[in-house]
């Protein structure tokens, strides 16, 4: 008998996790490699948010606290829905945790039962089907092509849906690959949702922010007000505000949903940090302009990415229109050999030929689509460079 519950033969260690954490050992080494694993802006947390934690330290705000956030965040975090996507939640309607992906967490966890199907959208995050799996339901990959921009369509979403379906997670802008939805996409999908009332829908709006272009940014609930009563709508500081290690995520929904996920969070980890909550509520209610300025900069790096990227023979990379990533298609490089003779015969052996010379990705199996790699462009312009020159060197070095 083995002392490990079976459902840990269910999920894996965090892909990208892993891939960093072999960066940092191969670092300290010596090793000179440039990560381009993680999909954490680069940028300091802002002056006012810090100070924000400074002041709550010294007015002694270090206990416990309402088990799913303060009355200040919540109201914070209303107030950001109502602001920026035009949705009204009520004080009950609203869950804070330690990152959002403890919220999604609580949620798969609060929901499912054995045979209850979630369809995740490949390419999609590493963490969604693992979550699914641990909470005993079915993740349902519904893979999503390149040449559709890597957007899921009405029909395909239409085909994929059962009487055991009962959630869909949707995610734009989209982790690994950068697709963004526009209004009347979302609103396509939408209609298919409405024939199917048995559905609920995660909206993971993390990226909300990182917009590129004239882009602008849509969520499901607002889009088509009728789902309202059966999404999650799922954000954080994190990305927006280079808060990652602050770990505060929070989400609106129905206030049953809610009331489940604090009772579950209760029994688990309790209140997400006091001070954490004290910045965040700075963060959501302080100045904006800075949010803007950091995701045009994420633009520029993603400007110079892109070209150098598709300049490297074997790769061919779409342009993200959100997000942190580039997900180039390495089906060119395959089938080839490497100086010392080896034949890459999978893109996991394409992504340890790209950290042999010195840049670290994550393969794209791990997010559910292959042959591709996600290279993170959450880094400073010369490193970003320096790590697409060694790219091309080592793709040109094929044969």
């Amino acid at each position: 008998m083995t002392f490990f519950a079976p459902r840990l033969d269910r999920i894996k260690l965090s892909p990208s996790y892993a891939a960093t954490q072999k960066v940092r050992e191969l670092q300290a080494q010596g090793r000179d490699i440039i990560k381009l694993t993680m999909g954490e802006p680069d940028f300091p947390t802002p002056d006012n948010v810090k100070r924000a934690a400074v002041e709550a330290i010294a007015r002694n705000e270090t206990r416990y606290t309402t088990v799913d956030g303060t009355q200040e965040l919540k109201e914070a975090v209303r107030a950001k829905f109502k602001r920026e996507n035009g949705l009204d939640y009520a004080r009950d309607q609203i869950a804070a945790s330690s990152g959002s992906k403890q919220i999604m967490f609580n949620a798969m966890m609060a929901t499912l039962t054995p045979g209850d199907e979630v369809l995740i959208l490949a390419p999609h995050w590493v963490s969604y089907p693992d979550m699914v799996l641990v909470a005993d339901g079915t993740p349902k990959i519904i893979v999503c092509s390149e040449k559709n921009g890597f957007k899921l369509t009405p029909a395909q979403l239409d085909a994929a849906i059962t009487p055991r379906t009962k959630w869909l997670v949707f995610n734009s802008p989209s982790n690994p690959c950068g697709a963004v939805y526009s209004r009347a996409e979302i609103k396509a999908l939408a209609d298919v949702l409405l024939r199917h009332p048995q559905v609920w829908i995660l909206c993971d709006d993390i990226y909300e922010h990182l917009l590129y272009g004239e882009r602008e940014f849509a969520t499901i609930a607002q889009v088509e007000p009728a789902l309202y009563d059966r999404t999650l709508t799922v954000n954080g500081v994190s990305k927006t505000y280079a808060m990652t290690g602050w770990r505060i995520g929070f989400a609106g929904g129905p206030r049953e949903l809610i009331r489940n996920m604090a009772k579950l969070q209760s029994q688990s980890s309790y209140n997400p940090c006091s001070i954490s909550q004290a910045a965040a509520v700075e963060a959501l209610t302080g100045p904006q302009e800075y949010v803007r300025m950091r995701a045009l900069e994420f633009q520029q790096r993603r400007d110079v990415m892109i070209p150098l990227l598709n300049a490297a023979p074997g790769l061919t990379c779409r342009n993200p229109e959100g997000a942190l990533y580039s997900f180039p298609n390495c089906s060119g490089a395959l089938g080839k050999k490497t100086p010392n003779g080896k034949t890459l015969a999978t893109e996991q052996d394409f992504a340890l030929y790209l950290l042999d010379n010195g840049v670290a990705g994550v393969q794209g199996e791990a997010y559910g689509l292959s042959p591709h790699v996600r290279l993170s462009f959450a880094t400073d312009l010369e490193t970003l460079k320096e790590g697409c020159r060694r790219i091309q060197r080592a793709c040109a070095a094929l044969k």
